[in-house]
């Protein structure tokens, strides 16, 4: 798909016309990433803005220990790393592909300049910004007062909305994600998470192979997180 397609189909850039659209398109370089690359660590300059084209993101914050949070998953269709290119700050965390990976990096120039011709554009970043700040609201929420096995349920099911790909009664997730990345989407260790996907498979509720997560009864993890 050309560059000025997918950004017609990118939320910031729907308002803007064809023309500014085809110019702007112009601007993009491609980047690609293999599977578990970094594209850019925390401390680093933010001065890209990152469009993924294919393929799937994390944003996580590492520990010395070599634990992570995973802050968000970003997959095909959506923008990352505008926070910098705002605030002119460095990077927050860092970005790691998940699967290989395929980008459309913006300057911020290039980016800055589009956003002081494009009121929409501007709303639609604080837009976006204000849904990434209330989704970590929510998760702190989550730490504090669910269990493990309420907010792994509630992060597979979260997972499957967001990702899934239903074939009749059964949705499979459309991300490859380690019990590691499972680990730092809900602040738990790989062991506890290791010992939930065992049990969400005995109960019927959900099958895994080759790192794919399968729900089998969205209804009853459904239930199960908001025990």
């Amino acid at each position: 798909m050309a560059p000025e397609k997918i950004l017609k189909e990118i939320n910031l850039f729907k308002s803007i016309g064809e023309d500014y659209r085809k110019c702007l398109s112009s601007a993009l370089r491609r980047r690609s990433l293999k599977k578990g690359e970094v594209l850019f660590r925390k401390g680093d300059e933010g001065n890209v803005l990152y469009i993924v084209r294919k393929g799937s993101i994390k944003i996580v914050l590492p520990s010395e220990m070599g634990d992570e949070v995973v802050l968000a998953v970003f997959s095909s269709g959506d923008f990352f790393g505008e926070m910098a290119l705002m605030d002119g700050m460095p990077r927050s965390a860092d970005a790691v592909a998940l699967e290989p990976s395929e980008l459309l990096a913006l300057n911020r120039s290039d980016f800055i300049t589009f956003l002081g011709n494009n009121g929409e554009a501007m709303q639609a970043i604080l837009s976006h910004l204000s849904m990434r700040l209330r989704k970590t609201d929510d998760s702190l929420e989550d730490a504090y007062f669910l269990n493990i096995s309420s907010r792994f349920a509630k992060k597979i099911v979260e997972l499957a909305k967001t990702y899934g790909n239903r074939e009749g009664d059964v949705i499979q997730i459309g991300l490859r994600l380690s019990q590691k990345d499972l680990a730092g989407m809900i602040g738990a260790t790989r062991e506890s998470v290791n010992k939930e996907l065992r049990v969400l498979r005995e109960k019927g509720l959900i099958s895994t192979e080759k790192g794919t997560i399968c729900i089998l009864d969205l209804a009853r993890l459904e239930r199960r997180a908001k025990l």
